[in-house]
């Protein structure tokens, strides 16, 4: 079996693989800079066993990350897990898909996986729209060329913003409401937060597919809170939350392929 870890900058994701790719379980945990190899060793065998499942299932794994100290941690935690290293995706890391931007070296490795995944599973031309610590939005073009996107901040990162700075304000569930016309302050917030993404996403969208004529590009939402987003749009022809793991596996596949 296989792991795929998705280290953000709030969140941890973890998706164990079948050999034959199928997504057997996932699990989420804070980001703790804090965490050392042997706690997080800790906590993967926590994850396992409760599920069924034993550290020695796990034969290969792979790892996206944005906390360059806890890259570190998860490299230790794997080289005693499985006795060799585990796959660091990063700026040097091949994937198979060509990079068509100024200095590929400085995206993200979950973007990458993003894009590689969305790809594979829906064909290209494809956007996917992924809503973490921030949101961030990447292009594939209709030849399978990675062209970039943006970044903006995250729903949640916008929301401790807010309850943080205006003192009248307090922190409501983050949810669609019924209307863009808030009717109350929880309502305001809830529109400007979720329908203020969703419509944020909606142009940044338009304008992307019309800058690259791709206007039959295939729009994928993932992350945390898509599921959320997409009740206040119908933006998204799909909503995939394995889509960031599914990529890292796949981006572990292609390089061991190639490097055989």
């Amino acid at each position: 079996m296989f792991l795929s870890i998705d280290v953000g900058n709030t969140q941890t994701t973890i998706g164990l693989f079948a050999d034959d790719g199928t997504n057997l379980m996932g699990w989420r945990m804070p980001t703790l800079r804090t965490d050392t190899s042997d706690s997080l060793r800790s906590r993967l065998y926590g994850y396992l066993s409760m599920d069924g499942f034993s550290m020695t299932d796990v034969t290969d794994a792979a790892i996206a990350s944005v906390v360059p100290v806890l890259s570190r941690a998860w490299m230790r935690c794997f080289q005693r897990m499985l006795g060799h290293d585990p796959l660091l995706i990063g700026s040097g890391t091949s994937c198979g898909m060509p990079m068509l931007l100024k200095n590929p070296a400085r995206v993200g490795a979950d973007r990458v996986a993003n894009a590689i995944a969305a790809v594979r599973t829906y064909g290209a031309p494809v956007i996917v729209v992924d809503f973490g610590t921030a949101t961030n939005i990447d292009v594939v073009d209709r030849d399978g060329a990675y062209r970039g996107g943006t970044i903006a901040p995250g729903i949640m990162l916008s929301a401790d913003a807010l309850f943080s700075r205006a003192a009248k304000l307090s922190s409501v569930p983050v949810e669609a409401p019924a209307h863009a016309l808030g009717d109350s302050t929880e309502t305001a917030v809830q529109s400007g937060l979720v329908i203020g993404a969703a419509a944020q996403a909606e142009g940044l969208v338009a304008r992307i597919k019309a800058e690259l004529a791709i206007d039959d590009a295939t729009v994928v939402g993932t992350g945390g809170l898509a599921r959320t987003v997409s009740v206040a749009t119908d933006l998204f022809d799909a909503i995939d939350p394995d889509l960031t793991l599914r990529g890292i596996r796949d981006i572990w596949r292609w390089t061991r392929e190639h490097e055989a």
